[in-house]
């Protein structure tokens, strides 16, 4: 570890409490709201709406109808000044043209399926592959790639609330079931982005969903995001062999590049010597969380140390996917004209392990008919205090 890395890091664990302020301190600058706007047709002429969630405290974020997708997220910094912590476009088109998932809802599966098949009640599914024999992230036109319904559109007891819904016809994609999903939204008065996942179907199908955002907690647009410090509740992972499958296995972190048990800078070990980093070219493995099988939890924190900015992970899923931007490489023009070097943004994605549906050993994820699946995941933004009290 570097001389700098070394500083970041002591000054980090100076504040050991680390104090995780909602922002219910800070005076409300106006009323909760929920508005909404066109943005834009996707090719067949489907119109796309966005819609704005304002809580009482400033925060903002914009999500639109095509992919569920969160187009910016507004929070301010220790001084009270607000930034857009997520990577994206500007207009639709972008979404349209070049996305590699920025901000978007996953499914019907999340990660990878290997070879793009699966058994289930004794019979085999094939599905669309799109990363090499794989399907990652739903296939060719997951839920990332649809117009979802909008069911409500309001403001709630906790906050501003965006109900989407979205109907998974049996076959799409290769997937057995008619699939039917609702996401709900809500931007808390304590600058939590909560997003409720439920589902239903009418013949036994496999579910993973989960959320896409790439996060900057410097601000979307202001450089690479390895002096962010991150830690992850996590003794093991699911390791992936050379095709990008994991292996069925179980790994201790203890000792290698994927140990974020303490407060950790991104760029400390991101280019170590290990086959797994450098296939992925960084980060892109799956956590183990130390949480019982489906309590909602911790699972990672992440501390900006310039802006104070810090970033809490909780959900009910047993997995969780850290993702450093490796494959940015500065071809992508996003918000403001800004170009995405690689590692610009990182991605936190809660989710049950990869492949599972392959792999006995794993939680289920086989959902039945006359089942609701229920996934909860909350983003907490806050602030750190430099002097141990809350902001």
């Amino acid at each position: 570890m570097n001389k700098l890395i070394k500083l970041i890091v002591a000054a980090t664990l100076s504040t050991s409490a680390m104090y995780f302020a909602g922002c219910a301190t800070l005076s409300p600058s106006a009323k909760s709201s929920i508005t909404q706007e066109p943005f834009g047709r996707i090719a067949d002429g489907h119109p796309v709406e966005i819609y704005t969630l304002r809580n009482s405290q400033g925060a903002k974020a914009r999500i639109m109808t095509y992919g569920g997708i969160v187009q910016s997220l507004s929070v301010p910094d220790k001084n009270g000044k607000f930034a857009d912590v997520v990577l994206g476009y500007n207009q639709l088109q972008g979404y349209l043209d070049k996305n590699p998932y920025f901000g978007a809802l996953i499914g019907r599966y999340g990660n990878r399926i290997a070879g793009g098949k699966f058994t289930l009640a004794g019979r085999t599914y094939t599905l669309a592959t799109n990363n090499g024999p794989n399907s990652l992230h739903g296939g060719r036109v997951g839920f990332d790639k649809v117009v979802w319904t909008v069911e409500a559109a309001k403001v709630g007891k906790h906050g501003p609330e965006l109900e989407l819904a979205y109907l998974s016809k049996a076959g799409e994609e290769g997937f057995p079931g008619n699939l039917k999903v609702q996401a709900k939204y809500v931007l808390t008065d304590r600058n939590e982005l909560k997003l409720e996942f439920t589902a239903t179907t009418d013949q036994a199908t496999v579910i993973n969903l989960t959320h896409h955002s790439y996060f900057n907690l410097a601000g979307q647009g202001s450089g690479d995001i390895l002096g962010q410090i991150v830690t992850i509740n996590a003794d093991r992972t699911t390791p992936v062999g050379m095709d990008k499958i994991t292996t069925g296995e179980f790994a201790d972190v203890a000792g290698t590049p994927f140990d974020f048990r303490q407060p950790t800078v991104i760029g400390a070990r991101i280019n170590d010597p290990d086959p797994a980093l450098q296939q992925a070219r960084g980060y892109d493995q799956n956590w183990v969380i130390n949480k019982p099988l489906g309590r909602f939890g911790l699972m990672a924190r992440v501390v900006e140390p310039s802006s104070g900015r810090v970033l809490e992970v909780w959900s009910d899923e047993p997995g969780l996917q850290f993702y450093t931007g490796n494959f940015l490489n500065g071809t992508i023009k996003g918000k403001g004209g800004v170009v995405y070097e690689q590692r610009a943004g990182f991605c936190l994605e809660p989710q049950h392990y990869p492949d599972s549906p392959n792999k006995p050993n794993f939680p289920s994820v086989v959902l039945q008919p006359g089942q609701t699946f229920r996934s909860t995941i909350v983003y907490k933004l806050g602030v750190q205090s430099l002097h141990g009290q809350s902001k």
